[in-house]
Formats: C-alpha cells, sequence, structure tokens
C-alpha cells in the first residue's frame, strides 16, 4: 500500500499513526501544501489521509492551493473511490469539496471533551471495538454545519453535531483529533491562531491545563488510535 498525506503546517502530521505506519513498512508521502508542494498525481496512491491545520476551508485567498486541494479530495472521494481519512481541518475540507458547508464553532470546542457515537457509528466498521462514548482532544473553531448530501453522521457531541461522518463505503472524516501523541499539545500550542484560541477558550492556564488533561488520557488516546489505524486499513484492504 502507498499512503498520501495532505498536510498544512509542519507540526499536523499522522502523529501516533506514523509509528503503526512504520510496524507495517507502509510507504507514505507527505505533501506540505502550505510550503508550495504541489498535489501529485493521484493514480499511485491507495489511500489520502488529510491532516489538521489553523486555517479555515473558506481561506481561499489567503491560502490558494486550497482550491486544488478540494478539487482533489473530491476527485479522490466521488471519482477514484478510494480509502480516505480526514482529521479535524480534513474532516471540514471533504465537507466543503464535496457540497457540504462549514461556519463557526460557537462556543469553539477546545479540551478534552467528549464525544459519543451515533447508532450508525456504532455499527460502523471504522469504530468497531471503541466505547460508545469517549473523550477525544479538540482545538476547532470551526465545524462541519452540514454534512454533504449521502453523508452518515457516525458521532457527535453536545455542541457539534457532526463530530465524524462517512461518505459512500470509503472516506471518513473526524472533527476531533485521534492522532495526539505526548508531544502535541506543547507543539500545538507554539502556533499563534491555536495559542490564541486556547487561552480565549480556557484562561491564560489554558496551554498548562490542556496539557495535563492530555496526559491524563493518553494511554487511551493512543489505545484508540491504533484501534482506529488497524480498522481503516483493514477496511482499505478490502
Amino acid at each position: 500500500m502507498r499512503l498520501l498525506v495532505f498536510q498544512h503546517i509542519d507540526c499536523e502530521h499522522p502523529g501516533s499513526l506514523r509509528r503503526f505506519l512504520a510496524e507495517d513498512h507502509i510507504e507514505w508521502d507527505a505533501v506540505n501544501l502550505h510550503a508550495g508542494e504541489p498535489v501529485p498525481p493521484l493514480e499511485g496512491y491507495d489511500a489520502l489521509w488529510v491532516m489538521g491545520g489553523p486555517m479555515d476551508v473558506w481561506d481561499v485567498e489567503e491560502h490558494p492551493w486550497l482550491v486544488p486541494e478540494k478539487l482533489a479530495i473530491r476527485r479522490w472521494v466521488r471519482e477514484l473511490e478510494r480509502p480516505f481519512l480526514g482529521l479535524c481541518l480534513g474532516h471540514q475540507l471533504l465537507a466543503d469539496a464535496l457540497g457540504g458547508t462549514c461556519g463557526p464553532q460557537r462556543p469553539p470546542e477546545i479540551g478534552v471533551l467528549d464525544v459519543e457515537l451515533t447508532q450508525a457509528g456504532q455499527n460502523d466498521p471504522l469504530f468497531e471495538g471503541l466505547p460508545r462514548r469517549q473523550k477525544f482532544l479538540q482545538w476547532h473553531s470551526v465545524n462541519v454545519a452540514q454534512a454533504p448530501e449521502g453523508a452518515t453522521v457516525l458521532a457527535s457531541s453536545d455542541i457539534c453535531k457532526v463530530q465524524a461522518m462517512r461518505i459512500g463505503k470509503h472516506a471518513w472524516s473526524m472533527q476531533y483529533h485521534a492522532e495526539v501523541e505526548p508531544g502535541t499539545v506543547a507543539n500545538w500550542g507554539e502556533v499563534p491562531a491555536y495559542h490564541h484560541a486556547l487561552i480565549a477558550a480556557l484562561g491564560d492556564d489554558g496551554l498548562t491545563a490542556m496539557q495535563s488533561a492530555a496526559a491524563e488520557h493518553m494511554p487511551a488516546f493512543l489505545s484508540c488510535a491504533e484501534t482506529l489505524y488497524r480498522n481503516f486499513m483493514r477496511q482499505a484492504a478490502s
């Protein structure tokens, strides 16, 4: 298998999932769109992951590479129909690329917060073996306001109805971060946009509080990441 990864900032990469890729000897190519790297020909890849980033899906004037990225996502999912996984911004880009809408998340979801699988989510192969209700790291001020036509909502929270969704048989995305690892919060806290949002949501000691909460739940985060990874790869192979 060859995996293609779209990245939008240096510190948002596949995170803990990289360990499982290495264990499985899976080749993967990261395209740093924010650094001007072009989208490569898609036909040579078997799966596509789209990671997070501080920009919004509508910031096409400031980040014009969002336009070809959305076109590539649409082609990947609708035409090539190959396995896809989007996280945070990747979740929003999937929705936007396929005709859904995104808008402000009020209030922002920032912290280690509850996410609950819908009935469809409990029966979805991506979430096999995971509890109905689980805590995940959230760090977003935009959400999927309207899922694309034909999407199945797989998870929600009290203030964000589309926390995870599936489109077709092979495309999944999640608003929350399943890829976090021990250094994630500290690294993301150095990004000005993330830092400002964190302080606005949690106060002056927000970074310390987020690091403490993430450390407490890190074993569960890592266990969930492995389950999601194994489930995704099993579906991709089929």
